[in-house]
């Protein structure tokens, strides 16, 4: 028989999840509805004065081109970062499932990660890649490989790429690993048996059993790597050089806290929001059809 709790007053149960809802409208919709509000307004630097602007902030953007740069940032970084995170988390997975010897142990050190800052993350990798007195730096000279992410573009975005990945992979690895441990070892112990080599195992049992897991990930890395990483990006480059590092919701901040562009910065937290919101539809609309439940 289903159990069913039963509230002896029809108000507890909404009294209950008040606190829940509450925080939401306040942190959640409140902010969100404001943005929005002030993405069609126009003030000044010290915001004395505000007129109605319509849809002048977003036709600016348009004509923007480090704004359509930044587009172009967020697009190549949240791929690196998305696919970059996912793919090592399951190799970490695969073959930590494997251990049997201090097996807790490797799983301990692989979730530790997850506990540090988003900022502190990106001070680490910074300090490690510091063009002067990073030991990798030094590393790399050895290598005859001339390392300065302050000046070069396309190191600053490996820098963050890799702080990023760095942060992230102890949650992919947790539910990687979660995944794996639910799989039947019947299965591919029959598979074994048949004569189907490791690679061919886990291409044709292990990876589809996985796709649930996976596109799961997939979804939340996304959306890690268009906001969360905010702060690797702030404590590292700061957009830099020459916004090759800024991506849409750096931008969003550096607009309006920095420029005092409230209007314009409203308007970009209105299209990322848009943005977001219809690439997780897309993944639910079309990738969502390849996965196996």
């Amino acid at each position: 028989m289903e159990k069913r709790v039963v509230f002896r007053s029809p108000w507890l149960p909404y009294l209950l999840v008040a606190p829940q809802i509450a925080i939401t409208v306040v942190f959640f919709f409140w902010p969100a509805a404001q943005a929005l509000w002030f993405a069609f307004q126009r003030q000044d630097a010290f915001g004395l004065s505000t007129e109605f602007a319509g849809l002048d902030n977003f036709a600016d953007l348009l004509r923007d081109a480090h704004y359509l740069q930044s587009f172009q940032v967020t697009a190549l970084f949240s791929v690196l970062v998305a696919t970059g995170g996912i793919t090592l988390a399951l190799l970490l997975a695969v073959m930590a499932d494997r251990v049997i010897r201090g097996a807790t142990v490797y799983k301990t050190l692989l979730i530790w990660p997850y506990a540090v800052a988003p900022a502190i993350a990106g001070v680490l990798w910074g300090f490690l890649f510091a063009p002067s007195i990073g030991i990798v730096s030094y590393g790399l000279r050895q290598l005859g490989i001339d390392w300065n992410w302050v000046l070069r573009s396309e190191q600053a975005m490996l820098l963050v790429v890799i702080a990023s990945i760095w942060k992230q992979i102890s949650y992919n690895f947790l539910f990687f690993l979660a995944g794996l441990q639910a799989i039947p070892r019947s299965l591919i112990e029959a598979a074994a048996i048949d004569g189907a080599r490791p690679f061919r195992r886990f291409w044709t049992i292990v990876f589809p059993l996985l796709s649930p897991t996976t596109f799961f990930l997939l979804v939340v890395n996304i959306v890690y790597a268009f906001f969360d990483t905010f702060g690797v990006i702030d404590a590292t480059t700061q957009g830099g050089p020459s916004g090759a590092t800024q991506i849409l919701v750096y931008k969003v901040y550096y607009d309006g806290v920095k420029a005092a562009d409230l209007g314009g910065s409203s308007a970009q937290s209105a299209i990322l929001m848009l943005i977001v919101i219809a690439l997780t539809v897309v993944q639910f609309r079309f990738i969502e059809r390849r996965v196996n439940y």
